[in-house]
């Protein structure tokens, strides 16, 4: 921009829109960018080939375009597949994974060799993850090849090429074997191609079939590896049903004969039904102490609440006190010291890593263990004052202190944190985003210039709430695009809180929660390290 280079400006700032669609301001950006340089062909230059071309397919599919679907589509899959061979290949070589560090990990050489190459496995075995992964995003297209199969079984069948219908229906269901609406397909096809030839010689893609014995395959040798080194493997759910095709585009079972012009299927589009994910407000706090102070209408949104008192003030400065033992630099934002402004140093810390400081003694273990207590207290009130039918998981927690660098904050006109929506993973197209399981800030201190939380409307400029924070307040809400959030500039001194997201699917749990679990597990057995305060209340409303 600032050597007035506007298509280069803009084709920047759509690749980063791309990867945070959450980031209300740059779409400001690109707007203006448009309009000063006229019309602009956005590029993303981080774009993976087999995604564009996956995008484009399901584009041409929602138009009934469904020759040119077929065409992108099958230029995805093979993108997909040469990717895989690449991704297989980058995982050779030196691997660390942070999952694969123990609190005591003591190895001979044939024990490191093999965790070495149980580590490339389970590299190659995410290169499924990855390959769904638009860059810069964290969560995968859920079930994203399968609904390559989904969506071309259908495309064939409006095309009239009933094999090829016949034959992409049976690669879905090597994935998805019970799927009622595809084996109803499946079966129609199947109909349609007697008199004519054997249906039973159609059979699923070679490719497909390799690639899902391989995958079982690694995932065999992965959970006994962990069984024989001693160490917890979780297999992520890779091929997630809730991805699905946007309509119900499945034959009725009812039809027996096919009429003069063909079967008789529904064209209209249906929209794939949303989850109930609806919060409730104004469930019990369950601690006599917490004191409610807001609730969504008088924070002018929806599903919103503030509450005074979650922690005291000696819980706070024994926070303090942990958090300047344990957090780094950059720990959180992929080692970004200043991730979101220059104007300010990040540092953060996880429970695992209080817990690991405490049971190596670096920190005490009893102020370590306070970390992971006060945030299950905190999980326990957010799920029952929105009054969640199901249990509400971990999905991330952090500790995390922003300070304001000295020398920089003269005429600052930028935010801590830009507003953003979380956990609304939408493409940028949509214009919508689902309300999704809440979040929660709970902030450690208040000796600090600036650092309000703030609510605004869609615009990211209206603001609806301000919040100043302070010990043991905590602000909780829904964490999709009817919440758009951010932070005002610290100008001066250290704001600390503890971020908590959450999720309603087991599936998706935090990682580094479900060992931390284990560890606490591991104290209490040992009598190492008993709560400072009780996770189950005793003084419950």
């Amino acid at each position: 921009l600032q050597l007035n280079k506007l298509e280069e400006a803009a084709n920047a700032a759509h690749t980063f829109f791309m990867a945070n669609p959450e980031h209300m301001e740059i779409q400001q950006d690109i707007e203006n960018y448009k309009t000063t340089a006229g019309k602009v062909s956005l590029i993303d230059w981080e774009a993976k080939q087999h995604m564009e071309d996956y995008s484009s397919g399901v584009r041409h599919y929602d138009k009934e375009e469904y020759e040119l679907a077929i065409d992108f589509l099958e230029r995805a899959l093979k993108g997909y597949y040469s990717e895989d061979e690449d991704c297989q290949i980058m995982c050779e070589g030196p691997q660390r994974f942070e999952e694969h560090e123990y609190l005591e990990y003591k190895a001979g050489l044939y024990e490191a060799i093999a965790d070495h190459y149980m580590q490339v496995l389970a590299c190659k075995h995410d290169c499924v993850r990855e390959l769904a992964t638009r860059s810069g995003r964290i969560s995968p297209i859920e079930n994203f090849l399968p609904l390559h199969y989904d969506y071309l079984q259908f495309a064939y069948y409006r095309v009239g090429d009933y094999v090829k219908a016949l034959e992409c229906a049976r690669s879905y269901l090597l994935f998805h074997p019970d799927d009622e609406d595809v084996l109803e397909n499946a079966g129609y096809y199947e109909g349609l191609l007697e008199g004519t030839m054997d249906p039973d010689t159609v059979k699923p893609r070679k490719e497909a079939k390799t690639l899902l014995r391989r995958h079982k395959l690694e995932s065999h040798l992965l959970h006994v590896a962990a069984a024989g080194l001693g160490y917890t493997y979780t297999e992520p759910n890779y091929w997630n049903r809730y991805g699905a095709r946007q309509d119900e585009h499945s034959v009725p079972s009812s039809i027996s004969s096919e009429p003069e012009d063909g079967p008789r299927l529904s064209l209209a589009k249906k929209p794939m039904s949303k989850p109930d994910r609806e919060l409730k407000e104004g469930g019990p706090l369950l601690y006599s102490d917490v004191k409610f102070v807001y609730n969504s209408q008088q924070l002018n949104g929806t599903q919103r609440v503030l509450l005074d008192n979650v922690i005291s003030e000696d819980q706070c400065r024994e926070l303090h006190r942990v958090a300047s033992g344990i957090m780094l630099a950059g720990d959180g934002y992929r080692g970004k010291t200043s991730p979101h402004t220059p104007n300010e140093r990040f540092e953060g810390a996880t429970v695992l890593k209080a817990l690991k400081y405490g049971y190596e003694g670096r920190v005490p273990l009893k102020s370590a263990r306070l970390f992971y207590d006060i945030s299950e207290k905190a999980r326990r009130i957010v799920e029952s004052y929105f009054m969640l039918n199901s249990t509400l998981y971990f999905s991330y927690t952090h500790l995390v202190c922003r300070t304001a660098l000295s020398g920089q904050q003269e005429r600052r006109n930028d935010l801590s944190h830009p507003i953003h929506a979380d956990n609304c993973l939408l493409d940028p197209e949509a214009n919508e985003c689902w309300k999704e399981p809440p979040a929660a800030l709970l902030y450690m201190n208040a000796d600090f210039e600036g650092g309000e939380f703030i609510f605004t409307e869609m615009d990211a400029k209206t603001v609806t709430a301000s919040i100043k924070p302070k010990c043991g307040r905590m602000i909780s809400f829904s964490s999709g695009g009817e919440n758009p959030h951010g932070v005002k500039a610290v100008t001066k001194g250290q704001r600390c809180a503890v971020a908590l997201w959450f999720t309603l699917d087991p599936l998706y749990r935090e990682l580094e929660r479900i060992q931390a679990d284990e560890v606490i597990a591991m104290l209490d057995q040992e009598h190492l390290g008993p709560s400072e305060m009780s996770i189950n209340p005793k003084d419950e409303l």
